[in-house]
């Protein structure tokens, strides 16, 4: 009987090695869980200023918040957010995307919503509003993945978004056809991808929200309201703070983005070609405050340098040069938005001449050591650029002091384009700017490559974004004259103690 008990057991099958990762063919890429994506030091980050916006548990969190996040990182996968403009990296639409939900609700707290509603109707909205002003926000850059790439798969298939996460080895590509606004409108495509039938059910029970928010789903963000107002800023926000305008942060973006060929381009014909600051015509101007290029002569001279370069990507005419540079913030705009801007050049020598100029900060060019001497004359702009009856000086001699003239306020909802030419003089950026910006580490580890570096406030000119998110109350300024009109400043309610606080129980009774 013993003997039963005796016997040697069989040996114990040890556990099956998984088999070795294949090497993927070169070009492609394997798709990742949303776990690992999100697991990145910034985007955790990211994630738990998130949950702070919204003053829920992290259970209800995770419901309504949390999974629609997970989604969108498992559809977005490496996809960069633009070819060649803000967040042109891997993996920029899943960094784009996070921060602006992060942006956007973060200025949701200085609206109490809906506008006009009683206390009691704000109190029992609380919970749907930032839901909708998150979710308008993550959906808003989505549709690119529909209509601005072309994905193919490891076995020579191609991939549509609404096709469902990518489950095999895939490469993209940019299609050279693109439409550049159709992105707006491919987000109806795929908002069913992001966001489950009860979060539409309770959505669709609050009619103040619900119009806004289809509005936004349609790409039509003008008839949106104030749902709109907060995505556009919280979008303007995000691309500038991954653009920037000073020179190590367009240096640091990698060489194939377009704005790092701009920016090369320009330093070499700075450098070798045009001539600054000559008694009489010139291709540019030097002054204290500005650099200014005739625009004609340089935009041919960098298109035909970057194409010898065999660089491609190169708009095809000068208008498309200047729309680039203007879009990636190396052009300073003109007072009515424009990239060009007209003033008459008049020298010490007395020889005078009216052209169309473009207008970039001097940093983006030179180290302070390393400027030429500035221009004794002046750079007088012309009536059309302001928008005045009256020329308004740019520039001084370099004994005189400089004016300051700005135009009326606009607010960023209002206009497709800057909001206003940057200021002559130096300017504080807004507290809420630097509030925001510092939410996700600004100038934190640079462990990653999305981490973003601090906003210096000595800067002489103020990025075109900058105003879009200032705080609702208009900082002091002093009293304009009577020939220019005051900025109307944008009212918004101030949160009181009578609106009850979030409780985050109403979607989780709802479901």
């Amino acid at each position: 009987m013993l003997s039963l008990f005796q016997r040697k057991r069989p040996p114990v099958a040890a556990a099956p090695t998984p088999p070795p990762a294949t090497v993927l063919p070169k070009g492609l890429l394997r798709p990742e869980s949303a776990a690992s994506m999100l697991a990145t030091p910034r985007r955790q980050k990211l994630l738990e200023h998130i949950w702070q916006r919204t003053s829920l548990s992290r259970r209800q969190f995770a419901t309504l918040y949390r999974a629609p996040l997970e989604r969108y990182a498992e559809l977005v996968q490496a996809f960069p957010a633009s070819e060649a403009h803000h967040h042109a990296y891997p993996g920029g639409m899943l960094d784009h995307g996070l921060e602006i939900v992060a942006y956007a609700l973060k200025l949701r707290q200085s609206h109490l919503l809906p506008i006009g509603a009683s206390p009691e109707d704000q109190a029992a909205q609380s919970e749907a509003w930032p839901a909708a002003v998150a979710y308008a926000a993550l959906l808003h850059d989505i549709g690119k993945i529909a209509v601005d790439l072309h994905v193919e798969l490891a076995d020579g298939s191609t991939w549509h978004p609404w096709h469902g996460p990518l489950h095999q080895p895939y490469r993209f590509r940019y299609r050279d056809d693109r439409e550049y606004r159709l992105h707006s409108a491919a987000t109806s495509l795929l908002y069913r991808q992001l966001l489950d039938r009860d979060a539409l059910d309770w959505l669709s029970g609050y009619p103040d929200l619900w119009a806004p928010l289809l509005y936004v789903l349609a790409g039509q963000y003008e008839h949106a309201g104030v749902l709109g107002e907060l995505v556009v800023q919280a979008d303007r926000a995000s691309v500038a703070q991954e653009l920037g305008g000073d020179p190590a942060r367009a240096m640091a973006a990698p060489k194939h983005a377009l704005q790092r060929k701009l920016l090369d381009g320009l330093r070499y014909l700075l450098k070798e070609e045009l001539k600054l600051n000559q008694p009489e015509a010139s291709d540019g101007w030097l002054t204290e405050d500005a650099l200014w290029l005739v625009s004609k002569t340089v935009s041919d001279k960098l298109r035909a340098h970057l194409l010898s370069q065999g660089i491609d990507g190169i708009p095809a005419n000068n208008t498309a040069v200047f729309n680039v540079l203007q879009d990636h913030g190396i052009l300073q705009p003109s007072y009515d938005g424009k990239a060009v801007w007209r003033a008459t050049v008049t020298s010490a020598t007395g020889w005078s001449h009216s052209f169309t100029l473009l207008r970039l900060a001097p940093a983006l060019i030179w180290e302070p050591g390393q400027r030429p001497v500035p221009f004794t004359g002046t750079v007088a702009i012309d009536a059309a650029s302001t928008g005045k009856e009256a020329d308004v000086s740019a520039t001084r001699t370099t004994e005189g002091p400089q004016s300051n003239s700005d135009g009326p306020s606009v607010p960023p909802w209002e206009s497709g384009g800057p909001l206003s030419a940057p200021p002559l003089k130096a300017q504080v950026v807004p507290d809420v700017m630097e509030d925001m910006l510092s939410m996700v580490g600004m100038g934190g580890s640079p462990e990653t490559r999305q981490d973003a570096e601090a906003l210096p406030k000595e800067t002489s000119t103020v990025r075109p974004e900058a105003p879009s998110l200032a705080a609702p109350s208009p900082s002091p300024s002093p009293s304009p004259s009577p020939s220019s009109p005051a900025p109307v400043p944008v009212p918004v309610p101030v949160p009181t103690s009578s609106a009850a606080p979030p409780s985050g129980e109403h979607f989780m009774a709802w479901l």
